[in-house]
């Protein structure tokens, strides 16, 4: 992946401090230093909570994003004789008053998605057996794993019981967002272990030990608080890896993922591990059966991996000022009033000079990159988040897990491939792409930009690993085209 690589050299080529060397620096976990994030708020549930006033009456509800298309064809393999059954509503969990207050008040949910009715009973029926989860971007499958490490969390217990582990600080500090929401009334304490600016060397070993009961972070910042037995692992319950495929790909923080797996087994050999992405490549596949022992296993097909709600379209165009006319010219002033759009490009001198470009146009877009300081990440993500940004251009830092509702459209600017072979598509980056738009069902467009023949060679093969043809735009210099895909999209 182009990301790994280029951040390395533009992070040191613009004075930040780099931290301790590692033989593998990944634009995940950059700086070495953690953040200590607020604890949940310890609001204790009053006994005479009326839960059953709570659930949410099936011919009233409003959010019918929530629910999985119809069609979503999600197989599950289990092992061994332990019988489950797939859970209709939350309160068939038996889940805590506390627990489910925050789900219906908090989170506004209803009733499970099929991905949480059907991994969820795998994940909290003794005797909590491994589980390895593929599906949808957008499906839940963030809800899978904070509730499965809720529900196993001893509120009486003040130490490490839950362990969550994310390929960037973008999405560690998301999932604990989340967990702190659903966890609102249930008094469990939680923080987040990310990469900080390393100012003072290593502030982290004058640091008190953490008694937070989850622990949600990255991987490197979390192998350092273990060696420095400041994160203790003897009470640990469920250990998840966020984005599972990265983390253990030999690409990416396999080294470190395992270093961590070993040490709490090593310590606790009852540790449920939790596996969950949208994406598992056959290699990482090969490589998790042999380091996860009698899993359960849940996943989706990849031909039914390509989102339905999402509308696919291949722009070929002439060259790279015809790539920035389009963006401004048959995008930006149609998609006014469709929500948010996220721009992929695969290097942080594409990302700067597209920047450019569309700000000396006139349009007002924030660049995000693995080479920004970590202030001004937080920053970028919290406006586009918020809504006060409409566009966004990313490098793959973002290409993950990021969950924003309100983007409607995504364009692949450049198409992702393998950095290693740059002939090869990086397929499992493409779908990550995608998903950002059409989150939880919602419609969506997404534009391929196409300027070369290497282009064209990387889309087809993206056509046909997916065995799903993308529809091209009769002409980059009409209008109409644009339109009329913006409408098959359900965003004009």
């Amino acid at each position: 992946m182009a990301e790994v690589t280029e951040t390395t050299a533009a992070s040191s080529s613009e004075g930040q401090k780099p931290a301790v060397p590692e033989t593998k620096r990944l634009w995940g976990d950059e700086v070495d230093d953690e953040e200590v994030q607020p604890s949940a708020t310890e609001e204790k549930a009053v006994s005479e909570l009326n839960v059953d006033a709570l659930a949410i009456d099936e011919n009233t509800k409003v959010n019918k994003f929530l629910d999985e298309p119809e069609d979503s064809r999600i197989q599950a393999v289990t092992t061994g004789d332990t019988p489950y059954t797939s859970a209709s509503t939350f309160e068939d969990l038996n889940l805590s008053p506390e627990l489910l207050k925050g789900l219906y008040v908090e989170m506004k949910f209803q009733k499970p998605s099929k991905i949480q009715a059907i991994s969820l009973p795998m994940i909290m029926t003794p005797p909590y057996k491994d589980l390895i989860a593929q599906a949808h971007n957008g499906s839940g499958k963030t809800t899978c794993f904070v509730l499965g490490m809720l529900s196993r969390v001893d509120p009486k217990q003040q130490s490490p019981q839950a362990l969550c582990i994310c390929p960037t600080r973008e999405l560690s500090i998301q999932n604990m967002e989340v967990l702190q929401k659903m966890g609102k009334y249930t008094g469990i304490s939680s923080e987040c272990a990310v990469p900080i600016e390393n100012r003072n060397n290593d502030r982290s070993r004058y640091r008190p030990p953490i008694s937070a009961q989850v622990v949600i972070g990255t991987p490197g910042t979390i192998k350092r608080l273990m060696s420095q037995k400041k994160l203790g692992v003897n009470d640990m319950k469920v250990l998840v890896f966020d984005e599972a495929d990265h983390m253990l790909a030999k690409d990416g923080f396999q080294d470190d993922s395992l270093r961590i797996m070993k040490d709490i087994q090593r310590f606790n050999s009852h540790c449920q591990v939790l596996l969950f992405s949208a994406t598992f490549d056959e290699t990482v596949k090969n490589f998790v059966s042999k380091v996860v022992k009698d899993y359960n296993q849940l996943f989706v097909k990849k031909e039914d991996l390509s989102l339905e709600s999402l509308k696919q379209y291949k722009v070929i165009l002439p060259d790279e000022l015809a790539k920035i006319r389009v963006v401004k010219d048959r995008i930006l002033e149609l998609g006014e009033n469709i929500g948010q759009i996220i721009i992929f490009v695969n290097t942080k001198r594409s990302a700067s000079m597209l920047h450019t470009s569309l700000v000396e146009l006139g349009y007002e877009v924030t660049t995000i990159h693995g080479a920004l300081n970590l202030e001004d990440r937080d920053k970028i993500v919290k406006e586009f988040k918020d809504g006060l940004t409409q566009v966004l251009i990313s490098t793959d830092v973002l290409a993950r897990g990021f969950d924003q509702q309100q983007v409607n459209l995504v364009i692949n600017y450049d198409l992702p491939v393998k950095y290693e072979n740059q002939s090869e598509p990086h397929y499992e980056v493409y779908l990550h792409r995608i998903g950002r738009a059409g989150r939880f069902g919602r419609k969506g467009a997404v534009f391929n930009f196409i300027m070369t023949d290497h282009d064209l060679m990387i889309m087809r093969k993206i056509e046909s690993y997916f065995n799903s043809p993308v529809a091209e735009i009769p002409s980059w210099g009409s209008e109409e085209g644009f339109k009329v895909a913006l409408k098959e999209a359900g965003l004009l």
